[in-house]
């Protein structure tokens, strides 16, 4: 019997796997890097070992680091979360070989599913459908291929082939992407369904030879080949569609003899969804597990930990549970999305920093509980954490449900429109809009949705105005914010001026936009006068401001942060029109800020991975310069322009700050370029 258990991750999975503990009697322990030292994680476990580093080579990757960490605290078995050593069969064999229970399938069935090369095989020879690896057979008829990595996932290794000519070259690029991602280079090439649909079974296996299968997820809603909107039951699937990728998912972990939670992926033809093959097995618990925990009332870590002790898993099911899952019935609908630091907009560029403002509305239970309505939140931080470089992006999983899909996704996109998300970019105002979509909402859902739809919230619709109603919230809000702060003349009012001449000027830079925005507007004894003439200010204090338009009032939500003594104030302005985030420009400039014309800013902290060129080179517009890591993507910075690249103050291995001067590109003169400090390319 298990009595205190180490988490071998961090974040959102480890509180997750906590909170099961606790309502079970068990003892937790966390590992945690220096990075995350300060995270909720660390604090809500019994007891914390610290895993010197930051990067997670040298912290969450280090198998002997981890096994140590657990005899040091008296674990006596080990759980991986997911991710890092989740599916490391060595890793599952040193913890077994330290006397600690493994919670997770045995390393065989990990190593089996390891290769999506061996695993095919296997998978064919088992009876479930899969996709012909077409390697160097591939002909102009089986275009468009896929190129993928053998080992790993995430998107890493993967990229899409419209040209013959074009295979060799992305070949060659994947595997090396392959590489430094796993250490494994191998890749297949498969086709590439243009307009497919990702659908995974949850199965749950145990010693005794049962193997539960508790309905499907779709995933198809996904940005870089990963996962962002997952729900079940996966809507427009026929009853017979369902029984069959059900049996097949059942077959698949037979034939490996398959031991605690896993999921079965395939990828279905949104055209002919009849028509599915066998993709990979994830050998651990999934990120989207909860709406399958929402659906059929089931505590997925709780299963894991009742099979790693060698019990029957349908002895931990409650009654009417285990005849749900029996007549594979899930209750009502349940939606899950994840909340990213990241900018849409810009190519979805992960963000790192302060999260200064966390709260959702609607929350009624976090990482675990029946189906009811409300919303379920998963996360691995609060207000006050600092999102760091080191780790992927995601914030948080927010997940709804209801008796019906209409239902969850409504009440969903609701409470996220009213979060309050304030210190960095997320992908919030994305995820209200594909919730909200009409395409979406019938259920026409499929892997290329991104590609095909257009969407404000990636700069595929003018916000402007949005953008410049907040600003001029923002702008009375900063007024009423010094009016209060004043030691004399309180009673003056804000912007006084004995003889007008012009009117007093805000500008702001816009998160998520190039250029600046600039405010126009008069104080005085009868209130404030916008340049905006055909809004009025009704009512303004400085956390709350509210405008009317056309006879429609409106009010924003001003929340004013300083980052450092010295720093322009960060403005973020929450309406029911969404969030804003807006920085105060200094009225003069600091010329010791300014920074050579044509330089090349780092979009944020990272490393950086190689310098394709030196100084002196001439370069293309679009052209490599560098590649950078952080929040484990890898970001090109390519040249904005035709030019000679005049400066390259970087070389491979450094760190650097956001907005360090990484290269300077000195522009043709003939180039009618535009000033844009860099272009990045981001690889998952």
């Amino acid at each position: 019997m298990i009595t205190k258990l180490l988490v071998a991750n961090r974040g959102e999975i480890a509180r997750r796997v906590f909170t099961t503990c606790r309502r079970l009697g068990i003892e937790t322990v966390a590992v945690h890097s220096d990075a995350d030292a300060g995270l909720p994680f660390v604090a809500e476990a019994d007891a914390a070992v610290r895993l010197p580093g930051n990067t997670p080579a040298e912290t969450y990757l280090r198998a002997d680091l981890v096994i140590e960490a657990a005899r040091k605290a008296g674990a006596d078995a080990v759980h991986p979360g997911y991710g890092f050593l989740s599916e490391n069969a060595d890793f599952a064999r040193a913890v077994t070989a330290a006397g600690l229970t493994w919670v997770g399938p045995e390393p065989a069935s990990i190593e089996s599913m390891g290769s999506k090369v061996e695993s095919k095989k296997l998978m064919e020879a088992a009876g479930v459908p899969v996709l012909a690896d077409l390697g160097a057979s591939a002909t102009e008829a089986d275009l468009p291929l896929l190129v993928k990595a053998s080992a790993g996932g995430g998107g890493r290794g993967m990229r899409v082939v419209r040209a013959l000519a074009d295979l060799p070259g992305e070949v060659e690029k994947a595997s090396a992407e392959a590489a430094s991602a796993f250490g494994d280079g191998t890749v297949f090439v498969e086709p590439y369904v243009e307009h497919g649909r990702h659908v995974e079974v949850q199965v749950v296996g145990d010693r005794h030879g049962t193997v539960l299968v508790l309905g499907e997820r779709d995933c198809s809603i996904q940005r870089r080949h990963q996962k962002v909107v997952e729900e079940t039951p996966a809507p427009g699937l026929s009853v017979e569609t369902r029984e069959a990728l059900h049996e097949a998912a059942r077959a698949a972990a037979h034939a490996i003899d398959y031991v605690g939670a896993g999921t079965v992926e395939f990828l279905v033809d949104a055209a002919d969804p009849t028509r599915f093959w066998f993709l990979e097995m994830n050998t651990r618990l999934q990120v989207e597990h909860p709406v399958t925990e929402a659906v059929f009332g089931v505590d997925l870590v709780e299963l894991q930990l009742a099979v790693a002790e060698g019990r029957p898993v349908r002895d931990s099911l409650a009654p009417d549970v285990a005849a749900r899952i029996g007549d594979d019935t899930p209750l009502g609908h349940a939606v899950e999305v994840r909340l990213y630091a990241e900018d849409p907009a810009h190519d979805w560029q992960p963000q790192s920093g302060l999260l200064t403002a966390f709260d959702i509305p609607g929350v009624v239970s976090e990482f675990t509980g029946p189906a009811t309505h409300g919303l379920r939140l998963d996360t691995g931080f609060v207000a006050g954490s600092e999102v760091g470089t080191h780790y992927d992006a995601m914030l948080a999983k927010v997940i709804a449900w209801a008796p019906t899909r209409e239902q969850a996704l409504r009440q969903l996109a609701g409470s996220l429109a009213k979060a309050r998300l304030h210190g960095l970019v997320t992908n919030r105002d994305l995820l209200v809009e594909v919730l909200r979509h009409p395409v979406f909402v019938a259920g026409d859902v499929s892997t290329d949705f991104f590609d095909t739809q257009q969407l404000a919230s990636r700069g595929g619709g003018d916000d402007a105005e949005r953008a410049g109603r907040a600003a001029l919230a923002a702008t009375v809000a900063l007024a009423e914010r010094d009016r209060a702060a004043r030691t004399v003349q309180q009673g003056a009012p804000v912007a006084w001026r004995n003889v007008v001449s012009q009117p007093q000027r805000t500008a702001f830079d816009v998160a998520g936009r190039d250029e600046a925005l600039e405010v126009a507007w008069y104080g005085g004894r009868d209130g404030y006068r916008l340049g905006d003439e055909s809004c009025v200010v009704l009512a303004a204090t400085a956390d709350r401001v509210v405008l009317e338009r056309d006879g429609v009032a409106t009010a924003y939500h001003v929340s004013v942060t300083i980052p450092g003594r010295l720093d322009a104030p960060v403005v973020d302005v929450d309406s029911p029109e969404g969030h804003v985030r807006l920085t105060r420009r200094p009225r003069f400039t600091d010329p010791a800020e300014q920074v050579a014309s044509g330089s090349l800013l780092a979009p944020m902290p990272g490393t950086v991975l190689s310098v394709a060129v030196e100084a002196g080179a001439r370069v293309a517009a679009g052209q490599q310069v560098l590649v950078m890591e952080a929040m484990k993507m890898q970001h090109t910075v390519a040249a904005p322009h035709d030019g000679v690249v005049t400066d390259i103050p970087v070389a491979a291995g450094d760190q650097v700050a956001a907005g360090a001067v990484l290269a300077v590109v000195e522009p043709d003169e003939t180039d009618g370029h535009d000033d844009n400090p860099a272009t990045t390319e981001e690889t998952a």
